[in-house]
């Protein structure tokens, strides 16, 4: 639900196409809520929830998420701030880490965005989140399963904590090899200067596994060999 995190994500992605070493770059999406305590309110604009929260007048919330939307816009991303549902985001943190279970961490964060920036979705419905999850390749019983239990609420919990230690105080954060942190919607050139720092480090303490070959033969998912 962070405007700031899809647009971060995309400026990422730029900078991961431009790196060299990319195909042995591993992404792993954690969970972080902004406001744990946000209630799901569909019926409400969210510019009018930004003025409350803010203590801000309607225009000026608007004018903000309309600099928001020009800044998304400039990465490809089309934002519409008047379809966008206030909903808390604890089921769909829970999808993601169902999502990362099944390889599909990355695509699970994609739609999420796209569904809650540009469709207008809401994202705390659990009929939206069982669509969502089949769309993008999850077992429906899975889906249907973890959002009537308490499923992977002990993993978000954990990334949220680990956040915490590490520094994180909003997002996007990112951190790489565990040891260099980049905080923000940083342009692509920032990025990749930290992909490049990060592997530099990693390639000095792990030289055997830097040196092996990337391209040779392998199976891939859903191929039988």
């Amino acid at each position: 639900m962070c405007p700031f995190c899809y647009i971060g994500k995309r400026k990422f992605e730029y900078a991961l196409n431009e790196f060299a070493h990319k195909e042995q770059v591993n992404i792993v999406w954690k969970s972080f809520q902004l406001n744990p305590d946000m209630k799901t309110e569909p019926g409400k604009n969210i510019n009018q929830y930004l003025a409350d929260i803010k203590g801000w007048s309607l225009d000026e919330a608007r004018r903000m998420n309309d600099r928001v939307t020009a800044m998304a816009s400039e990465v490809g991303l089309s934002y519409d701030f008047d379809k966008a549902v206030v909903a808390n985001s604890w089921d769909a943190h829970r999808l993601i880490q169902l999502a990362k279970q099944n390889g599909l961490g990355d695509a699970a964060e994609e739609r999420l965005f796209r569904a809650y920036f540009t469709e207008g979705l809401d994202t705390a419905d659990q009929a939206t989140l069982l669509e969502l999850g089949t769309e993008i390749g999850l077992a429906s019983a899975d889906v249907q399963q973890m959002l009537q239990s308490n499923q992977f609420a002990d993993a978000v919990s954990q990334d949220v904590y680990e956040a915490q230690q590490v520094g994180a105080r909003g997002v996007p954060f990112f951190v790489l090899n565990r040891q260099y942190a980049v905080s923000g919607a940083q342009q692509p050139e920032t990025f990749l200067g930290a992909l490049n720092t990060a592997w530099s480090e990693w390639e000095k303490a792990n030289p055997a596994i830097a040196e092996l070959p990337t391209d040779g033969p392998a199976c891939t998912p859903g191929e039988i060999c």
